[in-house]
């Protein structure tokens, strides 16, 4: 292992992220260290450095890691910014098959039904929010 660069270990002590962060923080595309031939995760300078210029960014704005990630996937992702952009910018609109006054009651009843498809999905694992920085 070279001298100029750090294990996760030694970089969660030096950056104040932990090693599961750092692992999360690489899985989202933000920080990639360098692997030694016998794949541990190596972190030099430059990403000693991403690294507290991004928990700096997330203190500064008070964003979440995940709002930094979703970020990174609207700059890479055209269909994404692209879907993104257009319901920010779109009006409401009532479906032309719903009568004006059972519209609220559509709207309740798919939300419904939304919802209770996704408590029948199986949890998958969750990856940390990014509420925490540390």
């Amino acid at each position: 292992m070279t001298t100029d660069a750090l294990t996760i270990h030694e970089s969660a002590e030096t950056t104040g992220w932990s090693p599961r962060m750092l692992r999360y923080i690489e899985r989202s595309g933000l920080v990639v260290p360098a692997r030694s031939a016998s794949g541990y995760r190596l972190y030099g300078a430059a990403e000693l450095q991403r690294l507290r210029t991004l928990k700096e960014l997330l203190q500064r704005f008070d964003l979440g890691l995940s709002d930094v990630v979703f970020a990174l996937r609207l700059g890479q992702d055209a269909e994404l910014r692209g879907a993104v952009e257009e319901w920010l910018s779109a009006e409401p609109a009532k479906p032309d098959d719903v009568a004006g006054d059972d519209w609220l009651s559509w709207e309740q009843d798919k939300h419904q039904k939304l919802l209770a498809a996704a408590a029948a999905t199986p949890a998958t694992t969750a990856e940390p929010t990014g509420g925490t920085i540390g």
